[in-house]
């Protein structure tokens, strides 16, 4: 029973297919027609955008905040990789004393003092 409904449901070519460069539908659509619309748009906005957008850009600031900001927020990439620079963690504890040591021997008190009190392990 199985099999005989699988024979009724199974798809059966009909006609001969198309040869290879040919297609069903010779008029078609022209070429280039799909995105013609999107390009015409593309082209008004930005003359109306050339003639009119900042001062618009100012009026929605003012008027409509919320949607400034939206439009803001919609420019801004989805995910943001943010780096912080440490040079001090490159630098061997030695080292960093040998810094501090040469900032004493040239009379550099608000340098040390800027030390004394933030966790920096350096002891005198």
């Amino acid at each position: 029973m199985m099999a005989e409904r699988a024979d009724r449901s199974a798809m059966k070519q009909r006609g001969v297919p198309f040869e290879p460069g040919r297609s069903g539908n010779p008029a078609g659509r022209p070429r280039g027609a799909r995105n013609k619309l999107g390009e015409d748009f593309i082209a008004a906005l930005s003359t109306d955008f050339a003639e009119h957008g900042s001062a618009v850009i100012a009026s929605v600031r003012t008027e409509a905040p919320a949607a400034y900001l939206k439009v803001i927020a919609s420019l801004m990439p989805r995910e943001m990789k943010v780096e912080t620079a440490r040079p001090l963690e490159q630098i061997s504890d030695d080292e960093l004393m040998a810094i501090v040591a040469a900032a004493d021997a040239e009379g550099e008190p608000e340098f040390l003092e800027s030390l004394k009190g933030k966790g920096s392990g350096c002891q005198r």
